[in-house]
């Protein structure tokens, strides 16, 4: 579990990232992803929804994806990560559509409750719509708040 986490946070992070840019290379994996309609196994049809979603050209294909994989392999161990993706690359970040994104969010703490993904969508709800400079700028007052007073505290 805690390898799937870290591959998942990994997967995270370097779609974060990613600028929207379509190179050669993403689309032949796109066409690749395309044209394989079965997967031999659960983490074959995670790879795919990971670099699906990395693509960033067709979101409902990622929906599609997801939900195949949630149906197919329900006691998959990823599978709370790739909600999380869902929620935050494809509703949030790519569609804009923030109830869809709030409800993938809560079905990840409903339904996962001991994953570490359950937290983060827990603190994912209430960002949503903010656009990221002001959720930067706002981690940096709270930064700098926190250090200001362990500096008074030290006092």
């Amino acid at each position: 579990m805690k390898k799937a986490y870290l591959l998942a946070l990994a997967v995270a992070m370097a779609l974060v990232g990613c600028q929207n840019t379509t190179t050669q290379e993403n689309k032949e994996d796109e066409k690749k992803v395309e044209m394989t309609e079965t997967f031999e196994s659960a983490d074959a049809l995670f790879q795919a929804i990971g670099e699906s979603i990395y693509a960033k050209q067709d979101p409902q294909k990622s929906i599609k994806m997801v939900d195949r994989l949630l149906t197919d392999y329900p006691d998959y161990e990823s599978n709370p990560v790739a909600l999380f993706m869902l929620a935050s690359f494809v509703y949030d970040e790519q569609l804009q559509d923030y109830d869809k994104a709030r409800e993938t969010y809560q079905r990840i703490i409903d339904n996962y409750p001991d994953s570490p993904f359950a937290k983060d969508a827990a603190l994912a709800i209430p960002q949503l719509g903010i656009p990221l400079d002001e959720l930067i700028k706002s981690f940096e007052e709270a930064s700098l708040s926190a250090d200001a007073g362990s500096v008074e505290g030290d006092k």
